[in-house]
């Protein structure tokens, strides 16, 4: 309701219709948004429900029948790990068939959604001795403008290519150059050559053109390897966001075992103020995780830390803050 009433102006002005809006962005929205909720929804229940055993005492009557704290723990981690594998398979690919399907709405009608990288000048390396330069890129038509290859052997230059738009033949998977003019240079000069058009394979795919901060919700873990693989293969800059991203999708599932041993510590022991300061210190907690989520991504983007790292790093700690606090509870 919230991000209808924020979005329904940009809806209205753009000619989303009722059924294009609930079926083409609200329903594949639904399993985005489970992942998202699952891990803070299970920490809520198991604070909820480990509290009113310790209000009851009945965590007490365990502990007095021999029962340890890390035996009553093991039904939680179960039921933990099941969840986190069942997000995973949610997540490496049924979420990000439906993510595709909502950010081609967002793209089309919520233009403040669109987070283009590439938009002009951008630069791909074709081979070590090979460079393209184009202007601009049109992702909807798939064709790039004012395009120029640069072929070159150390510090000498020895052919370039300039054509007027590059198109990509989603046929035959190849890309079709329009007004081309290729320059061959060698001591005495260069010669000339202009052709109409020219076909030509690439080592560079439109997705190389065309990348957005989106790009890895919408593919499978396997599709995600490769198109990181592809970045680095086409030389292009900015390849630790997707990384980070990549690595961030693995690790979050584990949010859910971390947040089950962080609630069911915090919850164990019968405190003051009864089920208020449970939900007083879920809050704070879940405020943290996310935070320090947040806080370490920037750090991996820019290099600061490895892209692993700034992934896992706040699931790291947080399961050591866990760890800490389940052991020093009295058993």
């Amino acid at each position: 309701m919230i991000d209808f009433s924020e979005n329904s102006d940009d809806f209205t002005d753009r000619g989303a219709t009722f059924s294009e809006i609930w079926l083409s962005y609200y329903l594949p929205y639904i399993p985005e948004m489970i992942r998202l909720v699952i891990p803070v929804a299970i920490f809520s229940a198991c604070l909820f429900l480990t509290g009113q055993l310790s209000e009851r005492l009945e965590i007490i009557a365990f502990k007095a029948a021999g029962v340890s704290l890390y035996r009553l723990l093991l039904p939680y981690l179960a039921f933990a790990v099941i969840a986190s594998v069942s997000i995973s398979y949610l997540d490496s690919g049924i979420i990000p068939k439906s993510n595709k399907k909502r950010i081609m709405f967002e793209n089309e009608f919520i233009r403040s959604k669109n987070e283009r990288i590439d938009r002009s000048d951008i630069y791909r390396e074709l081979s070590p001795n090979s460079i393209l330069e184009v202007n601009y890129f049109d992702e909807a038509q798939l064709t790039a403008y004012r395009v120029r290859f640069i072929d070159y052997d150390g510090l000498e230059l020895k052919k370039t290519t300039q054509a007027t738009s590059m198109s990509w033949n989603r046929t035959e998977n190849y890309w079709v150059l329009t007004s081309v003019t290729e320059r061959t240079y060698s001591d005495s000069g260069f010669v000339q050559i202009k052709l109409s058009g020219k076909d030509t394979t690439l080592s560079i795919l439109p997705q190389d053109l065309s990348r957005s901060t989106s790009d890895i919700y919408q593919l499978s873990y396997t599709e995600a390897q490769n198109y990181i693989a592809s970045i680095i293969r086409s030389g292009a800059g900015g390849v630790n966001i997707p990384k980070v991203q990549y690595f961030g999708r693995i690790a979050y599932p584990i949010s859910i075992i971390v947040v089950i041993i962080v609630g069911f510590a915090v919850a164990s022991v019968r405190r003051r103020g009864g089920r208020g300061i449970y939900l007083a210190v879920g809050l704070a907690i879940s405020f943290l995780y996310l935070a320090f989520m947040k806080i370490a991504e920037p750090f991996g983007y820019y290099g600061t830390i490895t892209p692993e790292l700034a992934a896992t790093l706040p699931h790291i700690t947080f399961f050591i803050i866990g760890l800490a606090l389940l052991f020093s509870t009295k058993k």
